[in-house]
């Protein structure tokens, strides 16, 4: 009560006093707080007792004061007297010896503020960033200490420092092996005075805290006093000690959450930076990537062994840091909610972490967690044999795929998936990487749940913007051209319907009105991919080559029937209800792939190997397997088989177009392509057609159901098959659509 009077009695002398220069103002709150350890004999009481943090409060005033008032960039006698005296390194041994109780809150919370409200360049000083070094060193030492928020506070705002200048980051890589010899720089200077400076009560500070001064200055490290940060940075990482992320890494274990969302964003700052000594320092001599991988395992592991894979894919989308605890609607949602999302958020910090991260660093965390989570947790799950482990770990891998944007982990978990492989893959060569064969066989496999959803995989695999996907699952068995024949004929046969005029059902593409208003600007770049389809012929060829796309275009949709054609009959499935959805999917393609080094056209007859055996690869044979039995398949495998294969048609490859939508490649012997899988189909399809009475009535029926257009009523005979026929006319009339869209491109940017 009594101090509480003299505080209050002191401001109402300084209120009353005339003003003193500033230094002379800032030198006696100094004194005033040098002196209290001389006049004190009380070291028990609360600092909040004292008029400490007033007289730092003043200090830092004044700083703040001089610097307004001077020149930007000019150094006042406040700030001087400051770096001179050593006054940080002074406040680092009564923060650390805690003396009074709460001191090292008050220290940091003048640390934070001095480094935050001054606007002039301090951590080069080595009076600064030596004793912020060692502050640093201070915080995350236990585990919810009540000096947890002003350690953060602290931690940020000298990442945010270092953020606007990355280079100061090598003052923070403390070499382990200089660590003893720092004792004779920060022992008894800490108190030397130079004679010709004014009385600061410095000297006069008793021999306990002297003491604590020589015992932290022997624990600390720093560079002599000729250090910079060029000299810094020649150390050599792995003899380096990186406080500052140890720090941040203690501090992500507290049990309050605002803290370690702090904490987190410190270490985004710190990883971002782009020198090479820090980020080499940080993967090697930190334990960033353990904190990664294990509490992505832990969270993983938490995950109940069974979920509806609707659960895992419709879950909201939530960012980390900003996941919202509500336990009672979680548990009313389904089970594992909660732990899903925590899971989920952890895998959005993991992810943007490395987006942000400094590339060397950014790829060894990557493989940190390919090889800790990935390998370790994930593919076990992946492999097992129980379908409801196979389909909830698929699904979750599925919701994985989906998240991650980051180009290193992106590229890491794809190698993990699919292999690293890059040349023709052969029959035998199919379980050479186990997850892949597993991953593709379960696209076959005999419940059509785990089907479905590892087609689905599959089809987000394939959108995301890495060449190695499309490389490795379906280009590199393409790239020789042997699916075709080696003989080559001048002039391929014309179909018979193709040869005068038009079926009645062919479409009029010439003026299509969803491309008539492209401007050139908005069109595709990709002249010469198309070349290969089809051949031009001087018959029939109009100076636009319309022509030969019309017989593309026809080719798909004329491959159904009549008889088991239904959509004529229903409005608004028509052929053209798909060009806008195509020209926008091609257009997104284009964009994702137009960095590789994809062939603008086919590679020449004389530079393939045409005499090696053509294998169409493990992934589109499980493709064609399952095209080809489409009239045998349920609804929901069938859209998500034909799904995967028209994105696969979508992709600006010659070689992959040729390959899918040529209808008029002369085939090698024993080969196949998708047209000739649909051809197949389609004649299996005649015969049965004859062998089901009311035929025509029944798909149509059955379409309108489809649509929702008629009520369900009475079960359907061979319902499998009709629905499949109507897959089928829908999936011809999309690769139609596909096939025009990418003839277009290529001659709308045509000279």
């Amino acid at each position: 009560m009594f101090s509480k009077f003299t505080s209050i009695l002191q401001h109402a002398v300084e209120a009353l006093a005339p003003s003193l220069p500033l230094q002379e103002d800032f030198v006696y709150h100094w004194k005033a707080i040098t002196h209290y350890y001389i006049e004190t004999s009380d070291d028990k009481a609360p600092v909040t007792d004292t008029n400490i943090p007033s007289h730092l409060e003043q200090m830092l005033d004044i700083l703040i004061q001089e610097e307004r008032e001077r020149e930007s960039g000019e150094t006042g006698p406040c700030m001087e007297y400051l770096l001179h005296h050593k006054i940080l390194e002074t406040l680092y041994t009564l923060g650390k010896a805690d003396c009074p109780p709460g001191m090292k809150q008050q220290v940091l919370g003048f640390y934070t503020k001095l480094l935050g409200r001054i606007r002039q360049p301090l951590m080069p000083h080595i009076n600064v960033h030596r004793p912020v070094q060692k502050m640093v060193r201070l915080c995350g030492e236990v585990l919810a200490a009540p000096t947890e928020n002003e350690e953060i506070q602290f931690l940020c705002t000298v990442c945010a420092k270092l953020k606007q200048d990355p280079y100061l980051v090598n003052f923070f890589l403390e070499n382990k092996n200089k660590r003893p010899e720092a004792a004779k720089d920060d022992g008894g200077d800490l108190v030397k005075e130079d004679p010709s400076s004014p009385d600061t009560g410095q000297n006069q500070i008793p021999s306990p805290v002297r003491s604590a001064q020589k015992d932290a200055a022997c624990k600390a490290t720093s560079p002599s006093a000729e250090s910079s940060p060029s000299s810094v940075r020649s150390k050599v990482a792995n003899n380096d000690n990186y406080n500052l992320v140890s720090s941040l890494l203690n501090l992500t274990k507290s049990p309050d959450g605002r803290i370690v969302v702090k904490a987190c964003e410190g270490l985004m700052l710190i990883v971002s930076l782009p020198e090479p000594a820090a980020a080499e320092c940080l993967t090697e001599n930190t334990e960033l990537s353990q904190l990664l991988t294990d509490r992505l395992a832990q969270f993983y592991r938490a995950l109940p062994q069974s979920m509806d894979p609707v659960d895992i894919e419709t879950v909201e989308s939530v960012n980390w840091g900003l996941d919202v605890y509500n336990l009672k609607e979680d548990a009313a949602a389904f089970a594992g909610k909660r732990a899903l999302i925590s899971f989920l958020s952890w895998l959005d910090y993991c992810d943007q972490l490395i987006k942000e991260a400094q590339k060397t660093a950014a790829a060894v965390l990557a493989q940190a967690v390919r090889e800790r989570f990935f390998v370790a947790v994930m593919e076990p799950q992946l492999m097992q044999t129980s379908e409801v482990g196979i389909l909830t770990s698929t699904a979750l891998l599925n919701r994985i795929i989906r998240q991650v944007t980051s180009e290193a982990l992106l590229q890491e978990m794809v190698y993990f998936l699919l292999g690293e492989e890059t040349g023709p893959e052969t029959l035998a060569g199919t379980t050479q990487h186990p997850l892949r064969h597993r991953l593709i066989e379960h696209c076959d496999h005999l419940s059509d749940e785990i089907s479905i959803m590892t087609l689905r995989l599959f089809e987000h695999l394939l959108q995301k913007p890495c060449q190695h996907i499309l490389h490795n699952l379906v280009l590199r068995c393409l790239e020789e051209r042997n699916y075709i024949e080696n003989k080559q004929p001048e002039e391929r046969e014309e179909r018979e319907h193709m040869e005068n005029g038009q079926p009645h059902d062919a479409v009029d593409l010439e003026e299509d009105p969803l491309f008539s208003d492209l401007s050139p600007d908005n069109r595709l770049s990709s002249p010469d991919w198309l070349s290969c389809s089809p051949p031009q012929s001087t018959e029939h060829t109009r100076p636009d080559g319309k022509t030969e796309v019309h017989k593309i275009v026809n080719s798909f949709l004329c491959l159904v029937p009549d008889e088991a054609k239904s959509s004529n009959h229903v409005e608004g499935t028509g052929y053209d209800t798909y060009l806008r959805d195509a020209h926008r999917q091609f257009r997104d393609y284009c964009g994702v792939c137009q960095k590789w080094d994809w062939r603008s056209s086919p590679k020449p007859f004389e530079k393939c190997n045409l005499e090696s055996s053509f294998f169409e690869g493990h992934f589109l044979k499980v493709l064609f397997d399952r095209m080809g039995r489409i009239l045998d398949q349920p609804y929901d495998v069938n859209l998500q088989v034909t799904s995967v294969l028209s994105k696969l048609s979508l992709l600006p490859h010659a070689h992959l177009h040729e390959y899918l939508l040529d209808p008029y490649i002369n085939l090698a012997p024993g080969c196949r392509s998708l047209f000739s899988v649909i051809v197949r189909v389609v004649a299996d399809l005649m015969l049965r057609i004859h062998r089901i009475p009311d035929f025509t009535s029944k798909l149509l029926l059955v379409r309108k159901r489809l649509l929702g257009l008629e009520p369900e009523g009475m079960s359907i005979d061979h319902m499998t098959l009709l629905e499949g026929v109507i897959v089928l006319e829908e999936f011809c009339k999309e690769l139609a659509a596909i096939a025009f869209v990418k003839f277009h491109a290529s001659t709308s940017t045509s000279p």
